[in-house]
């Protein structure tokens, strides 16, 4: 197979997948409701948040998941070419998508998706650095692993209300997919989203004439999977273009 068919059946398969997630978001549990005395004071009440039903029965959904699955899986397994690790990066796509759009309605990455996420990437990296890759490669994907997710642990320990405890959870699955392809990969993948995050604020702020629009909080969620994606594609590119710049 090329690597042109191999990214029209990674294109196929994401866009299927993503138009589907929709009907899977509806199914998931919804997170018990804290009581009130045990909400952190960091939190900040936003009022009720749509249920992942009402999220899953949005209209745009699954156009929306389709559109973006498709595009973004085809860029990954163009830049990837015909490998087995589209095994693994191919289905990821329209999870981290369905993820970003769940987050950006409430808010909230649920875990019951994320963690058997995570560990299923990671028995699928075991895997493949045993058949196909080295071992050299697992080490460095699990290391990465650790290193995010203790790097996103402790700014949301030092600052709970600009990231969720989901945004951690997440990266733990993004640094493992990222350091397992490279360390340029990883280290522009998992840093990226901090300046992906910056751009709306930027540009409210600059179109509505209001500073105020530099502190608002947006879901961190989506803009890490940004981030990973400009890692995938260009992370090597944009370090050794800084490295020789």
């Amino acid at each position: 197979m090329s690597d042109l068919q191999a990214a029209i059946l990674a294109a196929v398969v994401a866009a299927v997948l993503g138009y589907l997630s929709p009907w899977v978001v509806r199914r998931l549990p919804e997170p018990p409701e804290k009581p009130e005395e045990e909400k952190s004071r960091h939190e900040i009440d936003e009022g009720p948040k749509p249920t992942y039903v009402d999220v899953g029965r949005l209209s745009w959904f699954g156009p929306v998941a389709l559109v973006v699955s498709g595009v973004a899986a085809g860029l990954v397994a163009w830049h990837v070419g015909c490998s087995w690790l589209l095994v693994g990066l191919t289905p990821l796509v329209p999870v981290v998508v369905a993820l970003s759009i769940v987050d950006l309605r409430t808010r909230m990455l649920p875990a019951v998706v994320v963690l058997p996420t995570t560990w299923v990437a990671l028995a699928l990296v075991v895997l493949h650095a045993g058949l196909v890759a080295s071992w050299s490669d697992l080490q460095r994907g699990v290391v990465a692993m650790v290193v995010g997710y203790v790097f996103y642990f402790v700014l949301w320990f030092v600052y709970p209300v600009g990231l969720g405890y989901g945004d951690v959870r997440l990266s733990a699955v993004l640094a493992l997919t990222l350091g397992y392809l490279g360390w340029s990969t990883f280290l522009v993948g998992m840093y990226s989203g901090f300046l992906l995050l910056g751009v709306p604020g930027l540009v409210l702020a600059v179109v509505r004439r209001k500073a105020s629009y530099l502190k608002a909080q947006f879901p961190f969620g989506p803009f890490m999977c940004a981030g990973a994606l400009v890692g995938i594609l260009w992370g090597p590119t944009l370090l050794s273009g800084l490295a020789t710049g």
